[in-house]
């Protein structure tokens, strides 16, 4: 049998939800993935700490270890996949798979989000792949569409709800009117959320794979770090009424967008139009909305996690790889859609400051005359823009005899700078009674 023709070896390091799922997929589907892949792909050998429940997972066959690093010394195996996640053993193991010219498939988003640059140029070095599609938004080929499907085009922008966890508790708490703290003890009693669901809620999941979006849409290095990071955790049920009532629904946005100055790389709550395909991106479903220069805007939606889904992405990171393993290494697309000599480093994360957007205000006021006017004073003055303005009555906000009221302020594009300063100067006003409440807005047109 000619090397090209036996099957391709490939060994699995963690075999939880979606290392099980890859297993039984790629053996459901073995013969059709043969005839595209041009070879068969055999997961030969499984590492897990676990060796009794990855036994049973796998049945005959296939060799099961306790260690890592044995996988990772078997010379019969081309490809590893690495489904540990964090950032500690997983960084060391997939370094040590690269130094011994093993391909890499990993669904491992944090890891390649701050650690990225030095693992693409390792991978770079030794010749072999490190593929990732797994890592955002699940089952959706998001990073192939990014990295071959639209490389024509000047991405403009990217705007996904790319963390089932967070949408789901936003609709839930959008359809029951319910408060964040109830909606996240029922995600977590039915399975969506974590037991510590912090990477979830705080948004740090969603600017993970948004930095990973943004170096292959602009073709600049991965930097995490330089991302601005908001989560759900602040979001108050009755601002989520307001938006609805004022033809928005609230929605846990990654943005990346090419701006004057820089890149924008940014995850936050923001308003968006009911009337868009994302405001109806409902449960813990993904989408991911991408505009070119050439083709306009283009729409990717499915799940974004899952056994099964992610399983969908790591298979064909499997068959590119076997497609591609006796390939001149140049010939192979770039890790991050740009040749790794040609990556830009002039185009800077712009800090948030600087960023121009819209916004969605709430004041808690004394309903006493003058206020109104005051507001819209302060803002005209430090040249913010009005859209809209919403003054609720007093006995709805307060109940019967209230002297307090909610104004709610739309503005339109501002930088976000202007929005800071004029803020602290409205929150100084006697008439003002609590934090005021700030939340971007994103029309996405």
């Amino acid at each position: 049998m000619t090397e090209s023709m036996k099957p391709i070896q490939v060994g699995l390091l963690g075999i939880g939800t979606v290392g099980s799922g890859t297993f039984n997929v790629l053996r459901r589907n073995q013969e059709e993935i043969k005839r595209r892949a041009g070879r068969g792909i055999e997961i030969t050998m499984v590492a897990d700490l676990d060796t009794a429940r990855a036994s049973a997972a796998v049945g005959e066959g296939v060799q099961v270890v306790s260690d890592a690093r044995a996988v990772i010394a078997n010379p019969d195996i081309d490809i590893v996949i690495e489904l540990i996640g964090g950032y500690g053993i997983a960084k060391q193991l997939v370094m040590e798979a690269i130094a011994a010219g093993k391909h890499v498939v990993t669904a491992n988003k944090a890891l390649l989000a701050v650690h990225g640059t030095e693992i693409f140029e390792a991978a770079q070095a030794k010749g072999v792949m490190v593929a990732f599609e797994a890592a955002v938004a699940g089952g959706i080929p998001i990073i192939k569409a990014l990295r071959e499907g639209l490389t024509a085009n000047s991405i403009q922008w990217i705007a996904g709800i790319i963390n089932g966890t967070t949408n789901f508790i936003l609709s839930e708490m959008r359809d029951k009117g319910l408060d964040f703290a109830t909606v996240l003890k029922e995600a977590q009693r039915l399975g969506y959320a974590e037991a510590d669901p912090t990477f979830d809620i705080e948004g740090v999941d969603a600017a993970h794979k948004v930095t990973l979006m943004s170096a292959i849409a602009f073709g600049i290095p991965v930097q995490f770090a330089k991302a601005h990071v908001e989560g759900i955790t602040k979001l108050a049920a009755q601002d989520i009424k307001y938006a609805e009532q004022l033809g928005y629904r609230i929605k846990l946005l990654g943005i990346t967008r090419r701006a004057a100055g820089g890149i924008e790389l940014r995850v936050h709550p923001a308003l968006v139009p009911a009337k868009r395909l994302l405001a109806n991106v409902e449960g813990a479903m993904n989408a991911v909305v991408v505009h070119g220069d050439a083709v306009g805007t283009t729409l990717y939606y499915g799940k974004g996690a899952g056994s099964e889904p992610t399983a969908s992405a790591v298979i064909a990171d499997l068959v590119d790889i076997t497609r591609l393993h006796t390939a001149d290494a140049a010939q192979r697309v770039p890790h991050l859609a740009f040749h790794p000599n040609a990556m830009s480093d002039h185009l800077d994360v712009l800090p948030m400051r600087d960023v121009v957007t819209s916004y969605y205000l709430r004041l808690r006021v004394a309903d006493e005359a003058g206020v109104l006017a005051r507001v819209t004073g302060l803002l005209a003055n430090a040249g913010i823009s009005i859209d809209a303005v919403l003054q609720r009555e007093a006995d709805e906000v307060g109940g019967e005899g209230s002297t307090q009221t909610d104004l709610i302020i739309l503005t339109h594009d501002t930088k976000e700078g202007t929005v800071d300063d004029a803020l602290a100067e409205l929150q100084a006003l006697p008439s003002v009674l609590a934090p005021i409440v700030r939340i971007r807005k994103e029309e996405l047109s």
